[in-house]
């Protein structure tokens, strides 16, 4: 078991294996961010992404609901 932090690579690779492609991708993003946009904000900080990464897609998620 590999036991390094998470981070998006990582997180992208648990997606594609479990068979979700880039508009299923955006559709959780856009799920999540509708339901629940503290948690969503505070996953995406979660997998290290930098704050304008996360504007962006919150952005588009919001746009995609």
């Amino acid at each position: 078991m590999n036991d390094a932090p998470m981070n998006k690579d990582r997180w992208v690779e648990v997606f594609v294996a479990t068979g979700l492609d880039e508009p299923m991708m955006q559709r959780w993003h856009a799920e999540f961010e509708h339901r629940y946009p503290e948690g969503h904000q505070a996953f995406l900080e979660w997998i290290k992404l930098s704050a304008e990464d996360i504007a962006r897609i919150r952005s588009a998620a919001r746009a995609a609901a």
